[in-house]
């Protein structure tokens, strides 16, 4: 008689599955136009099924009309932030830290020993006192070909001199990302996909393309201000702002050396 009433595990996981997929969709919608959108067709869908309980016809008739073809409307409206979600996955899906898909498929190359990380400091620094605005973005498992194909190829050693001639106001390739991999600089000049989220209002084009890029790869992202000469780092999304430089030394260091070579504690990390 109460069968109806029955629950079984997999009901129990099935309503966990939806509630995780619920929660990675918010993520990747919160702070968008696209929030908005989907509030709206969750309340015209609430409408339907309040019209059809009621045996409203002409209403259910019109609304169902609209919702048959909702799926497809979805798609086409939100085709970047599925694009985005697919990538997410793909990007961050971790049994554990251990076994991953990315860690099956993945090459072998790592980010390396930071041999290269002074000097990569020293030209922020001086990016930061002289008021040269700068983009610099650090491959670590996920390789970005995406990108580097999208601006000049440099395969070349980093070094100060070149990276200051990269972002020199006047260069042609300033304006761009310069993507480091495997402690070479790769390529300059490379374009990256915004960020859809709001953002402080004080951050411009270069801070909004670092968390973009970061939302969808591994990848460390450094920006300086040229109108502050602030520091900016950004990593999954996140971005923290205003470092010193023992601060930043020191997130760079956790972020780009393997901890038995950099000697850290994770937990020493906010």
């Amino acid at each position: 008689m109460l069968d109806f009433l029955t629950i079984r595990v997999f009901d129990i996981l099935d309503i966990l599955l939806v509630t995780f997929l619920l929660f990675l969709v918010y993520r990747l919608i919160k702070g968008t136009v696209a929030f908005n959108i989907v509030t709206g067709f969750l309340l015209v869908y609430l409408v339907y099924v309040v019209v059809r309980a009621l045996h409203m016809e002409l209403l259910t008739s019109i609304i169902g009309q609209f919702i048959g073809v909702g799926v497809i409307a979805l798609i086409i409206v939100f085709h970047p932030e599925i694009r985005r979600f697919l990538l997410y996955i793909g990007s961050h899906y971790q049994i554990n830290r251990f076994f991953s898909i990315e860690n099956l498929l993945h090459s072998g190359k790592e980010a390396g020993d930071g041999a290269y990380i002074p000097e990569l400091l020293e030209t922020l620094l001086f990016f930061s006192r002289t008021f040269t605005g700068a983009i610099i973005v650090i491959a670590r498992r996920s390789e970005l070909e995406e990108q580097i194909s999208t601006g000049d190829i440099i395969d070349a050693k980093l070094s100060q001199p070149l990276l200051k001639t990269i972002f020199f106001k006047n260069s042609a390739l300033h304006d761009g990302a310069v993507i480091i991999r495997g402690g070479k600089i790769a390529a300059a000049g490379c374009i990256l996909p915004l960020t859809h989220k709001e953002v402080d209002k004080s951050m411009g084009l270069r801070h909004r393309a670092a968390i973009g890029i970061s939302e969808t790869t591994d990848a460390i992202v450094l920006v300086v201000s040229e109108e502050t000469g602030n520091i900016s780092l950004v990593q999954g999304g996140y971005i923290e702002r205003h470092l010193t430089a023992e601060k930043l030394t020191e997130l760079l260091y956790y972020y780009l050396v393997p901890p038995k070579s950099a000697g850290q504690n994770p937990s020493s990390i906010n």
